[in-house]
């Protein structure tokens, strides 16, 4: 699929969709709970759908509707899947249902996924589940997936360096079902932000744990996971692209469902974009962002990193040079995305370059061109909001990969008075 964008002005209010990052999760502390949890409000798209797949393979049952979702859980009696569990393109699926996949006591699991979750490493997550007693092998030996799992996890004691915060929050919820207990040591820590929702859900669930900060943590064994009743969270990083919007061109746009309570991590756009010159105003109903003048400036964006497409855009409009840093797991993600961006928006006319952990841009008169999203839901979103903001009819190859996360994200925005429509490859 591609998407055909025109320079449109953006004006109204986008409804954000459920949180990835939070559905995931609740998804998976509900299979391993005891009894019936319901999930109101989840995120449906394709990440999500995984999650489930993965989750009812290990024995969960799980209804779904169009508003809630009720979830039997397994009370950590996981049974063995009957075929391979493909978690598609969801990394945070993967992840995190290995380490429960650890909690079977008898047979094994197989997880694979797309050509990119192949890719995507998963090396330091396997030693620390076999340094607490269960068996993880790569398939391949390359420490990607596909990977057979076999349990029981006991405890001990492991150290990880968490380039990615997926492998420790893997290791927090699943760890407490261990016979015994577990001490984490966390030498490196990327993406802060989203082990902070790990803990809040952890806390909501009643799991107990100590921690310094977050370089360990001691987890006590023989713990269960309590069913919950929870909302899930409209979703900042599915927002970025929103909230970066208003702040281009003469648009003005108010992104509804967020709270600035809440822990995700990529609420900070909202401090990068005022930052930059952007006018921001938090309301009742949303958050409203309106152009101002924009300046380049230095961000570091290690607690974001789903950030960075979207805001190597707003580099190209601001004036001066934009510096975004300390983010080298960005080159892991779906895509290396560093590398992604200054590809696209150089054919866009992007003055970009790579850094080692990041991207320096400077403004840049940008013109509409057929560019490639690399079947990366994030770089699809950022290009098409860049195609929007620009004269000429600008074209984004691999566009059906915002269904990953966003699948309303093309209605969203053409009733903002986006000129975009969907078109096939030719």
């Amino acid at each position: 699929m591609e998407l055909v964008c025109r320079k449109s002005r953006l004006a109204g209010c986008a409804e954000i969709p459920g949180s990835k990052s939070h559905t995931i999760r609740a998804v998976a502390i509900a299979s391993l709970a005891e009894g019936e949890s319901v999930i109101h409000s989840p995120l449906i798209s394709a990440d999500a759908t995984a999650a489930i797949r993965a989750y009812r393979a290990l024995g969960a049952r799980i209804d779904l509707g169009d508003e809630v979702w009720r979830v039997q859980g397994t009370g950590g009696q996981l049974t063995p899947p009957r075929e391979e569990i493909d978690v598609g393109n969801s990394g945070t699926t993967l992840r995190i249902a290995m380490a429960s996949a650890a909690l079977l006591a008898n047979g094994s699991a197989l997880f694979t996924g797309d050509d990119q979750i192949q890719s995507r490493p998963i090396g330091p997550l396997a030693k620390s589940l076999n340094d607490l007693g269960a068996s993880v092998v790569s398939l391949h030996n390359n420490g990607c997936a596909p990977v057979k799992v076999t349990g029981r996890l006991r405890g001990g004691h492991t150290s990880i360096e968490a380039v990615t915060s997926q492998y420790l929050s893997s290791l927090l919820i699943n760890v407490p079902m261990a016979e015994n207990d577990t001490v984490i040591e966390v030498p490196l820590l990327n993406e802060q932000p989203y082990v902070y929702i790990t803990l809040d859900w952890l806390k909501r669930s009643g799991i107990q744990l100590a921690r310094d900060e977050l370089r360990s943590f001691r987890i006590p064994g023989g713990q269960r996971h309590r069913a919950l009743d929870v909302r899930v969270p409209a979703d900042f990083s599915s927002a970025t692209f929103f909230l970066v919007a208003g702040a281009l061109g003469d648009n003005d746009v108010v992104s509804r469902g967020l709270d600035m309570t809440d822990t995700q991590g990529d609420k900070a756009v909202v401090d990068y974009l005022r930052q930059m010159g952007a006018t921001i105003d938090i309301q009742p109903e949303g958050i409203r962002v309106q152009p101002g003048s924009l300046i380049g400036c230095e961000l570091d964006l290690n607690a974001t990193p789903d950030a960075l497409p979207m805001m190597a855009v707003v580099g190209c409009f601001a004036e001066g040079r934009t510096k975004l840093v300390n983010v080298p797991q960005a080159r892991l993600k779906e895509t290396d995305r560093i590398a992604v961006m200054a590809t696209e928006l150089t054919k866009m006319g992007a003055r970009i370059r790579e850094q080692p952990d990041g991207l320096i841009i400077e403004r840049s008169d940008l013109h509409a061109a057929e560019v490639n999203g690399h079947f990366d839901h994030r770089v699809v979103m950022a290009l098409a909001i860049a195609g929007c903001a620009i004269e000429g009819e600008t074209r984004i190859q691999t566009a059906e990969a915002i269904h990953v996360t966003f699948p309303t994200f093309v209605d969203c925005l053409t009733k903002l008075g986006a000129d975009l429509r969907c078109g096939t490859t030719s």
